[in-house]
């Protein structure tokens, strides 16, 4: 009997211990996910620019489809819009590995080696979050290192983004998995708007009303002239994204009109 009830206790604990232990699994998944970063690639520029927290930490120089944007399968362009790192890959492996189907194939080449185009070093493969780039992650849209580096720049890829080992695996060691991508078909949000104020005209500020002069026989008051506004340097990205409300909220949030996606 004793045996019969510590069985039945046993199989009923088993469902209970199953929830608990996936729910604990779960969360530390979640807890994982980046939520700090994100990345903006400019297409125009061949640039990306990494954000954390709104601030702006590196720029780099990309490559992508030389094919133009677009998503559809078997088009080789780069797709357009809001995305999400979903695995990283090749952390530990020497600058210049290769990889074949997301493994190492224990080959290890240098940049511009004649001949040679594999994708190497770090692999960020990505999601997309739109309608306009649902087809990112079955198509393999990664961002990688390149042997070809010499073409880094320019639009060279066959869809991906991408970009030199050193830069890339800078990258992979500063983002997880989870953190956004936004491939847009602008400059980069911050480069445009330190243009935009460093373009502007520099408006002079009258003094205020003074007095009348006191009379001083044949002697001429002297003239009151506006003083300038001083300039003693520009805004840069960090300062224009916090200014313009930026914060962890805005990375599960619509785009605001600075970033939002052509």
């Amino acid at each position: 009997m004793s045996c019969l009830i510590f069985r039945n206790i046993f199989l009923t604990s088993l469902p209970l211990a199953a929830v608990l232990f996936t729910s604990s699994c779960s969360v530390q998944t979640a807890a994982k996910r980046d939520s700090l970063n994100v990345m903006e690639v400019s297409v125009p520029m061949q640039k990306m620019a990494l954000y954390r927290e709104g601030a702006l930490v590196k720029t780099y120089p990309v490559s992508t489809s030389k094919f133009g944007l677009g998503d559809e399968k078997g088009s080789y362009r780069t797709p357009p819009g809001k995305m999400e790192v979903v695995e990283k890959i090749g952390a530990g492996k020497p600058a210049g590995a290769v990889f074949k189907s997301r493994q190492w194939t224990g080959e290890v080449i240098k940049p511009n080696a004649p001949g040679r185009d594999p994708i190497v070093s770090r692999i960020l493969w990505l999601r997309g979050l739109e309608s306009k780039n649902a087809n990112a992650f079955a198509r393999c849209i990664y961002i990688h290192g390149t042997a070809a580096e010499r073409d880094i720049g320019k639009p060279a890829s066959y869809g991906c983004v991408r970009m030199k080992s050193r830069d890339v695996i800078d990258l992979h060691d500063r983002v997880g998995e989870g953190s956004r991508v936004y491939v847009v078909q602008k400059g980069l949000w911050r480069d445009v708007e330190k243009g935009r104020q460093m373009g502007e005209a520099i408006e002079a500020l009258p003094l205020p009303a003074a007095a009348a002069p006191l009379a001083m026989g044949n002697v001429a008051p002297p003239a009151v002239k506006p003083v300038w506004n001083e300039v003693g340097g520009f805004k840069n990205g960090s300062d224009l994204l916090s200014e313009s409300g930026f914060d962890t909220a805005y990375l599960n949030a619509a785009l605001p009109a600075e970033l939002k996606v052509d």
